[in-house]
């Protein structure tokens, strides 16, 4: 067995598993961990695909900074008592059990499916997540998407300092 089938095998699991313990986990905080541990996880498989930057940036924006971001609100909640907060059977519940499995259904139908053959990488897979083609694409084909974007956020950005100043006396 080749080791990035191996390596993507490993990952994969890995994240099936800590996406499950994040849903599953009743402490907000280990369920916030769990979602750190799939972050890394996500990142592994990036860099089994060759996608070196876009595993550095799931890295560096969400399992650092959105992370950090949600423990602090998960603090700032300070969830007291949960047995309020559980909800009883309803329509959504068992609409969340119907579609749980046919998702399932769904997952053991393509693992025992018959494989088409293409599994065969594109020539140009190794240069698609490098810095150097991401900079290129992005500076070249969607520069004017790229500097609407930053116009856009630097407009909300001026807006919430104008709100925040004006409830400060």
């Amino acid at each position: 067995m080749d080791m990035h089938v191996l390596l993507f095998a490993l990952f994969a699991v890995g994240a099936v598993a800590s996406a499950v313990l994040t849903v599953t986990r009743r402490n907000p905080v280990a369920s916030a961990m769990s979602l750190v541990a799939h972050f890394f996880m996500l990142s592994g498989l990036y860099l089994t695909l060759e996608a070196q930057f876009v595993a550095a940036v799931q890295v560096l924006v969400y399992a650092g900074a959105i992370m950090v971001l949600v423990v602090f609100v998960v603090m700032l909640l300070n969830l007291g008592n949960e047995h309020r907060l559980q909800e009883r059977s309803s329509l959504r519940s068992v609409m969340g059990t119907l579609i749980a499995a046919l998702f399932a259904v769904q997952v053991i139908i393509t693992l025992l499916a018959h494989p088409t053959g293409m599994n065969a990488m594109s020539p140009q897979a190794l240069t698609i997540g490098t810095t150097e083609s991401i900079g290129q694409t992005l500076f070249t084909t969607y520069l004017f998407p790229f500097e609407a974007v930053s116009l856009l956020l630097l407009a909300a950005l001026i807006g919430s300092v104008i709100l925040a100043k004006r409830h400060v006396k």
